[in-house]
């Protein structure tokens, strides 16, 4: 298979994956220019409470990834029944978080913020956006079934409607019905409950035409608890240092909080960005090591490491070039646009790093070698802490140099396990 080919494969998966992922901090994104139309406290609060909700979810993340790389493998060893059972399973599994997030952690709201700082704007978007854990859970399992089932259509699609939706409601709920904060939150719930019941049909459909199950299976929810638990871990590192740098940020103020809150919106766009040429990697990955060529494995990695430092690079370039009028698009106070300009300046030039990261974490997860990226988790979260000590109370500026050392030693973790070559395992199961 020759390097043209390669690439429109990596195209045909990570287009439509930039479109469903870019939905993600765009949400945030439009959030935060409405809400910043209420002031500068509920800004702050929007930023705590939205990385505390990040990290909630995003600890369940091994719904849409894990089942991505297990699917894509049953697809490259022809077993089309058994993917859509996987998936299925991964439905039930995500119904199941959603409502036990709900019971603990509505109630312990005012703790979890409390963590930050004391925001009650902040307790009440998070009680608010809890009601929909069920739903954001189920939007992750449904677009791994059908990333790994190669169809990235039906994920683009329904982000694009969820985005729609999210931005009407919220601009609806806060600056027409006067809500506040809680109308912002009650938008995005509204938003991802109508995405979530779109995946529940077009999932029950694919199971139903390759004769799978409906109910759940308790052996097949068993073995995704197993298979993710490594892969929670890896998650749980990362969303510790991101919840500890938006702590260094919060505890400098709410000028701070909200510069940093802006420019980690931006950071996570580009992330998400990276993260399609990711995921068209966990896809073709499976499906290959599922058929048993690791040589289309190589080739596919290498071709996916130089989509991402491309991306990444031009993500950068573009950055510097509008660097200038961002702070005019979130409405921010001088003080914030001061800081914003500082912390834009440092994320545009690491982002080459993330570009290489993104890839090679993608590589790893597609492949299964979810034991590593564990072990390689707490690994760079052990590398952060003392940055982030030294870097606390000196701005925001200095905290994503710190988060850009952090990516560094991401990457060349993952970089030397991928040299290895001992995740290339062939096989239907890994």
């Amino acid at each position: 298979m020759d390097k043209r080919k390669h690439d429109r494969e990596i195209l045909h998966l990570a287009v439509p994956a930039f479109g469903a992922l870019v939905a993600e901090p765009l949400f945030l994104l439009s959030d935060a220019a409405i809400v910043g139309r209420l002031g500068t406290a509920q800004q702050a609060a929007l930023t705590i409470a939205g990385q505390a909700l990040t990290a909630l979810i995003g600890v369940c993340v091994f719904l849409a990834y894990a089942t991505t790389a297990a699917v894509a493998r049953q697809v490259g060893a022809g077993d089309l029944r058994h993917a859509a059972r996987q998936g299925i399973d991964g439905l039930w599994l995500a119904l199941a978080i959603g409502a036990a997030l709900i019971a603990v952690g509505v109630p312990a709201s005012p703790s979890v913020i409390g963590f930050f700082e004391h925001n009650e704007y902040a307790v009440e978007y998070l009680r608010i956006s809890l009601l929909g854990a069920p739903a954001m859970l189920v939007v992750l399992a449904g677009t791994g079934v059908l990333r790994g089932l190669q169809n990235g259509r039906v994920p683009l699609y329904v982000s694009a409607g969820m985005f729609t939706a999210n931005l009407v409601l919220n601009a609806l709920f806060v600056l027409v019905f006067g809500w506040g904060i809680a109308g912002s939150a009650w938008g995005t719930v509204t938003a991802q409950t109508g995405g979530a019941l779109v995946y529940l049909v077009t999932v029950l459909r694919l199971a139903r035409r390759h004769g799978a199950s409906m109910m759940p299976s308790w052996q097949g929810l068993r073995t995704a608890v197993s298979s993710g638990f490594a892969l929670v871990i890896r998650t749980v590192t990362l969303q510790a240092t991101l919840v500890l740098a938006t702590l260094v940020a919060a505890r400098q103020g709410p000028d701070v909080a909200a510069a940093y809150g802006i420019s980690s919106r931006i950071w996570m766009l580009s992330s998400y960005i990276l993260d399609a040429v990711a995921i068209a990697g966990q896809s073709l990955l499976g499906r290959h090591l599922g058929a048993g060529d690791q040589t289309a494995a190589r080739e596919v990695t290498r071709r996916m490491l130089w989509w991402g430092l491309f991306t990444s690079c031009g993500f950068g370039v573009l950055l510097l070039a509008v660097r200038p009028w961002v702070p005019g698009l979130f409405d921010a106070t001088p003080e914030v646009s001061a800081l914003l300009l500082q912390a834009l300046l440092v994320v545009a030039l690491i982002q080459p790093l993330g570009g290489l990261t993104f890839v090679l974490d993608g590589v790893l997860i597609g492949a299964g070698d979810m034991e590593y990226l564990a072990w390689a988790g707490v690994f760079t979260l052990a590398a952060f802490l003392p940055a982030a000590r030294l870097v606390a109370g000196h701005g925001v500026a200095a905290l994503w140099l710190a988060l850009g050392w952090w990516m560094a030693v991401r990457m060349l973790t993952l970089g030397a396990r991928a040299r290895t070559g001992a995740w290339l395992v062939t096989g239907a199961v890994r």
